[in-house]
């Protein structure tokens, strides 16, 4: 598997080795001792499932208490995935970046405690898979507007339509206004 550096701290995109044939296809989703020898957070605690259609954009979400840490991939379809630093001490506070992440290019991406974590689904629909280092908490849940423009995501929304929001991201809250981490 190569890991490869973004432009966040500690966030890493996962390409691992596909093996393949007129069968199918082979592949090493993840490695206790690879993301050992990569410094990388190695113990996770639950898988989650989701399926969602063209359109829907579901985040930024974050845990304030129980930070979670987030490898995340799709299996079916077509995701543009965004981590965005909330840690007030980092020199990258508010800074975000995004990867596509679809059943084609099988890729992952490791999202370490301390960011927000959303996507929006380009394909039809999209079957997103993650492993998470915490519990889901949804007391300690909080979400960072999608659109803000302190942040500026830059969401590939398909043309002449607006994303698909669940009422919680639809009233996240702004930058400024959020609770962040040290």
């Amino acid at each position: 598997m190569q890991i490869i550096d973004t432009s966040l701290d500690g966030v890493k995109i996962l390409e691992p080795k596909v093996f393949g044939d007129e069968r199918g296809f082979f592949l090493e989703s993840w490695n206790q001792q690879l993301f050992a020898e990569n410094n990388l957070p190695a113990q996770f605690v639950q898988d989650n499932h989701s399926r969602s259609q063209q359109g829907v954009l579901r985040g930024l979400h974050y845990q304030i208490k129980n930070p979670q840490g987030k490898l995340v991939r799709v299996t079916q379809g077509e995701v543009f995935d965004v981590a965005v630093d909330m840690r007030k001490s980092s020199a990258q506070f508010g800074q975000w970046v995004g990867v596509t992440l679809s059943e084609t290019n099988r890729r992952q991406l490791w999202v370490p405690p301390g960011y927000a974590h959303g996507f929006y689904v380009v394909s039809a629909s999209a079957d997103f898979q993650y492993k998470c280092t915490d519990y889901y908490a949804p007391e300690h849940e909080r979400s960072l507007l999608w659109n803000d423009s302190a942040v500026g995501v830059e969401w590939p929304i398909i043309s002449g339509t607006e994303p698909v929001l669940a009422a919680k991201d639809a009233a996240a809250t702004l930058l400024d206004q959020c609770d962040f981490y040290p």
